[in-house]
């Protein structure tokens, strides 16, 4: 591309002077946001679930038990579908 080309077609289209936005004349537009009733409510669910333990410690506790009883079985079913779950994903 040729930089010179560009610089001579954007001079002749005035593409490089800034645009006049304020057309009112005034300039006190300003900027407003609102924030709808589910975007409120999903920032609030958001930072509760933030604070919470992503590990439930009370499910450990009870697998590790059954792990140290010898007790704790797993269905190889349960394992496999999880497998082709997580490639298929």
């Amino acid at each position: 591309m040729r930089v010179d080309a560009y610089m001579q077609v954007s001079q002749l289209y005035n593409a490089n002077k800034p645009k006049n936005r304020n057309k009112a004349g005034n300039g006190a537009s300003k900027d407003s946001l609102e924030i709808s009733s589910f975007g409120s409510a999903y920032q609030v669910a958001k930072q509760a679930a933030s604070q919470g333990s992503p590990v439930r410690e009370d499910r450990v506790r009870e697998i590790q038990a059954q792990m140290a009883a010898g007790t704790y079985r797993v269905s190889i079913e349960d394992v496999a579908d999880k497998m082709a779950d997580q490639l298929m994903a």
